[in-house]
């Protein structure tokens, strides 16, 4: 099952729309599965400073160890075959892409230093004038407004431009999520995601098929977004055709990456980084996938029944049977005692994932925060009613009900204004 999870965050709506002119049915928000465990890479010291932090955990114990290294990522996570090779772990592929998508960002900020500009107006080939690239935007955001009424919220209290830009990204996150999720997914092949990819490609060369393609077309171009995380999230789609049961954390790591945390590594240009900020642009682009991760954790605990219904498993095997739990016990929807342990763990994770991500909204620009704390703090909250529930997530869905969301809200803007306030 997948989740579309956007401007750090995962909002849902049980509203159908044929997604007029784009030739695309409805996408069903669910969840897709995120995995235990956490590495997280953090660097304490200026952007431009190279010693890197490494932050690291076992799916066995919630304590986190730290060790510094210089000029290169030495990391625990790396594993030798029997012929002396090094194969590099999920995570270890993760951090090569974060790396790549910081030093876009940085570049960025050396070009504006040396005024370097961009150009204000882009029109782009098949899309006529400035007017229609102006409707197209206004088709994102109604899409947004339609689905996902929280995170739409959120989206008005940015700047006009990155509210636009962010809902391009949601779109395409959106309709890609749909290939396999929605009512067509049955007669989606891996040969129709080769297409959505070779389409995806021509909309990074600036030459769009579609109007909400073309939203899109014209934010990349903007801002320094790079295609990657768009791939391997396409990636995500033909893992989900394949597969439905994951062994190991190493596993459930890469494919959580894929479908949640690529949105994280899409959305952090388009925020912005607090010019004030002295954490690394990394150590930002680690706490946004941190969040992508927590976001989908929480979705495939909140939905382990509907999920069970559909013949999938998205809880680590592993992990499962040191539980003395196996894929019997979930498809029965019993909650019993050893249940209640093994969930009492995924949700300790879970929030140890939100807590690495909350380091990094604090060093996002000031216009940005408050919606990115909002979300965090309201998909947080899901992990309470879980355990509200008596973690009966076989026969019960947990959500934050109206009145809580708006009380998260004081919150939320309090925590925004508090990096504000400190660094004065």
């Amino acid at each position: 099952m997948s989740t579309v999870a956007v401007l750090w965050v995962a909002a849902s709506s049980p509203n159908p729309d044929p997604l007029n002119n784009c030739g695309f049915v409805r996408v069903l928000e669910s969840s897709r599965l995120l995995s235990p465990c956490l590495n997280q890479r953090l660097n304490n010291n200026d952007r431009k400073n190279q010693t890197t932090t490494t932050w690291s955990s076992s799916p066995s114990s919630s304590l986190v160890s730290c060790r510094r290294t210089r000029s290169s990522v030495v990391s625990s996570s790396m594993v030798a075959s029997p012929a002396g090779e090094i194969a590099l772990s999920s995570e270890e592929k993760v951090y090569n892409v974060v790396l790549k998508q910081a030093a876009l960002v940085n570049k960025q900020l050396r070009d504006l230093d040396d005024d370097v500009k961009k150009p204000q107006d882009i029109v782009l080939p098949g899309i006529g004038n400035l007017s229609l690239l102006g409707e197209a935007y206004d088709r994102c955001g109604e899409v947004c407004a339609e689905y996902a009424k929280t995170f739409y919220l959120g989206t008005l209290l940015m700047t006009p431009e990155r509210r636009k830009a962010i809902w391009a990204i949601y779109v395409w996150c959106r309709r890609t999520d749909e290939l396999v999720d929605g009512p067509n997914a049955s007669h989606i092949t891996p040969m129709a995601l080769d297409r959505w990819e070779a389409r995806l490609e021509d909309l990074f060369r600036g030459r769009p098929f579609d109007m909400l393609d073309a939203a899109l077309s014209d934010t990349v171009a903007r801002y320094p977004v790079d295609i990657q995380p768009f791939r391997d999230m396409i990636e995500g789609m033909r893992m989900d055709l394949r597969k439905s049961r994951y062994k190991n954390f190493d596993d459930l790591y890469l494919y959580c990456y894929y479908v949640a945390g690529t949105v994280g590594l899409m959305s952090v240009p388009v925020m912005g980084i607090d010019p004030k900020s002295k954490a690394t642009t990394e150590s930002v682009y680690n706490a946004a996938l941190a969040l992508g991760i927590a976001n989908q954790l929480t979705n495939i605990l909140r939905d382990v029944g509907e999920d069970a219904r559909r013949g999938r498993v998205y809880l680590p095997q592993d992990e499962l049977a040191q539980a003395g739990l196996s894929d019997d016990d979930i498809f029965a929807g019993k909650v019993t005692d050893k249940w209640r342990n093994f969930m009492k763990m995924q949700l300790k994770r879970a929030r140890m994932f939100f807590d690495e991500a909350e380091k990094g909204v604090t060093e996002l620009d000031a216009a940005s925060r408050w919606p990115v704390w909002a979300s965090l703090l309201l998909y947080r909250r899901i992990l309470d009613e879980i355990e509200a529930n008596d973690y009966n997530n076989f026969t019960k869905r947990a959500y934050v009900g109206k009145a809580k969301k708006i009380a998260a809200l004081p919150l939320a803007y309090a925590k925004s204004i508090l990096k504000a306030s400190s660094s004065k």
